[in-house]
């Protein structure tokens, strides 16, 4: 586990999944339809309990324009700056429940932040950082 430092807020748009995690890459590639591909957008899948403990999920994308969300029918929301635990998968398509496992490995941090989220940095099309901030 790696200390990583977010130096800005970070504004997405998102689709929340209809459920997690069946519904991940139904979610992924809606939101991939609906933006221009881009080198300068980064994509992100955010996710934490809500709602009594269930788990939603939001695939994302970086908005690259303010309003952009609302041009798209999207919701948005920003990832926060600050400290974050990180863990970096390389070619982690050739196994990807090596994400879940991820998680589960850096959520037994003592130090998260209550009100954070799960963060999946997608850093190119084989690999992913996985994040959780850290108490403020």
């Amino acid at each position: 586990m790696d200390k990583f430092v977010l130096e800005e807020d970070i504004p997405i748009l998102y689709v929340t999944a209809t459920s997690f995690p069946a519904g991940i890459m139904k979610a992924h590639r809606k939101v991939y339809s609906l933006v221009s591909s881009s080198k300068e957008r980064r994509y992100f899948g955010v996710s934490r309990p809500e709602n009594g403990g269930e788990i939603v999920y939001r695939a994302a994308a970086e908005e690259l324009e303010e309003g952009e969300a609302a041009k798209l029918g999207c919701e948005s929301m920003f990832i926060p700056k600050g400290n974050y635990i990180s863990i970096e998968i390389d070619n982690y398509v050739k196994d990807v429940p090596i994400i879940d496992r991820t998680f589960r490995k850096l959520l037994t941090h003592p130090d998260l932040d209550p009100n954070g989220y799960c963060v999946e940095w997608y850093l190119n099309e084989k690999d992913v950082r996985c994040m959780v901030k850290l108490h403020p």
